[in-house]
Order: C-alpha cells, then structure tokens, then sequence
C-alpha cells in the first residue's frame, strides 16, 4: 500500500480500474475496493480469529478471489453479480485503496479482458470485479473461516513457488 499521497498517474489508473504495481511490493497490484466489502474485510483483519499469522488485506482479498475462482463458472457468478447486484448501487460509492497479490490479480486481469466485458456489454474495472469476488465470499457459509483457511493456503503456495533452488 502508499504510505505517501499517490502521483496524479498511478491515482488515475487506479480509478480507470487498471491495476498498479504497489510501491512496497513489486508482487502486489494495487485495486480498489467498495466500501461494504472494505468494511467486511475490515471486521475479519481485526477478528480474535486473525492470528498466527496476522492476515493483512492483500492476504484476505486474494483469499476471496481464490476462493471465487475455486468454481468452474467464476466469472459467470462474478458478471452476475456485478450485472444483478453491483449496477444497482451508487456509482459514486466511495471506495478503498487496498492491494492483492499478482497471482490473483491475473485471475481478475482475465476476467477483465474477456469477451463478457466487451463491446456491447458493460464494462467492468478492476475495482468491480475484485468488490464482486469479496461480496460473493461473504454469501458463503462460514466466509470468515473460509477467507482465513485460504490465506494460509495462499501464503503456502506462493512460499513454494517462491523458494530458492538450494546448491547442489
């Protein structure tokens, strides 16, 4: 995240739903998330269930979207939700600058340059699409406990991925 106001360029990006490499971390991309959905995720940051590791949002964002991605039809349920349930709120609903990792962030980057979200249906930003993930998270049964469980596999994963090949 920007502990620093950020430049006109990255701030317009953001807002045109494009994400952008996060200044503390080259491994997460920057995106927005809509203020219901930022305060659910708030709520499970600072849950009595959040320890060992302490999950911080770039964790619990990309936990939603990996788990929305765990279904064969994700991007159906995200467009249907987004064309049922996201159209109808206020455009101008205020939003949150937060962060999730590349690996997911790709899933989304996908999603984004699909035919569903060409000409001639809306389009959706990146800011819709990972709002979309995170509401569709807290329709599941038992959501706090699923987003955590799958922050600890994602955490696992991309320790894996990342680790070193060790001198022969």
């Amino acid at each position: 995240m920007f502990s620093a106001l950020p430049t006109a360029r990255q701030d317009h990006a953001a807002h045109a739903g494009q994400g952008v490499l996060d200044a503390e971390h080259p491994d997460t991309i920057e995106t927005r998330l809509w203020l219901e959905e930022h305060e659910w995720l708030y709520g499970l940051l600072r849950s009595e269930d959040n320890v060992s590791p302490t999950f911080r949002f770039p964790d619990l964002i990309s936990a939603c979207v990996s788990l929305v991605f765990l279904h064969d039809d994700a991007a159906s349920r995200i467009f249907d939700f987004l064309g049922m349930q996201l159209v109808l709120r206020s455009p101008l609903t205020p939003r949150r600058r937060e962060s999730m990792w590349r690996q997911q962030y790709e899933l989304l980057l996908a999603v984004q340059r699909s035919p569903s979200n060409r000409h001639p249906n809306p389009k959706f930003q990146l800011d819709q699409l990972t709002t979309a993930c995170v509401a569709l998270c807290r329709q599941f049964g038992g959501a706090d406990a699923l987003v955590l469980r799958q922050a600890r596999l994602n955490m696992a994963d991309r320790a894996a991925r990342c680790r070193l090949p060790r001198p022969a």
